[in-house]
């Protein structure tokens, strides 16, 4: 039976696999966790506000998200949750993983309080939109990103 929980530091090879995984499935042990890894998993880790959920299947991480839990004065100050990153392994998509990953994720939310949960998704993830659709989402904005050199990278 799949379960759903917080990620821990010796899950990161295993993230940072599904993160590369587009249509093949990367080998956790080949990952190289750098410092600025080490860096970004901790300052999610010690953020009550950030949150990296795996999904655990068989002993084995086969999916994850990124939940930030965002105040806002809007809805009446209510926070708001943003879902960001979300991968199932290659070979286990279609099969019901992500949709348990997503309806955690969203029962966590919801437990905070949070008066929405919003996404993105790249515009040519045509399956993606359609689960989201599935699970409620509406499409109701145009998303926009604006890349920033890191600093000391001129």
């Amino acid at each position: 039976m799949p379960c759903v929980r917080l990620a821990a530091r010796a899950d990161l090879p295993a993230v940072l696999a599904l993160l590369a995984d587009e249509e093949k499935i990367v080998d956790p042990a080949s990952v190289v966790v750098t410092d600025a890894h080490e860096r970004a998993f901790a300052a999610i880790d010690g953020d009550p506000r950030n949150e990296v959920l795996v999904l655990v299947d068989g002993g084995t991480v086969v999916g994850c998200l990124q939940a930030t839990y965002i105040p806002g004065l809007g809805r009446g100050g209510a926070e708001r949750a943003l879902i960001e990153a979300v991968r199932v392994r290659a070979d286990r998509r279609g099969g019901g993983l992500g949709r348990t990953l997503m309806e955690r994720a969203i029962a966590r939310a919801r437990e905070r309080g949070c008066a929405l949960v919003q996404l993105t998704s790249g515009k040519q993830r045509e399956d993606a939109h359609r689960f989201y659709d599935s699970l409620g989402f509406a499409r109701s904005h145009e998303g926009f990103k604006l890349a920033l050199q890191a600093v000391g990278s001129q």
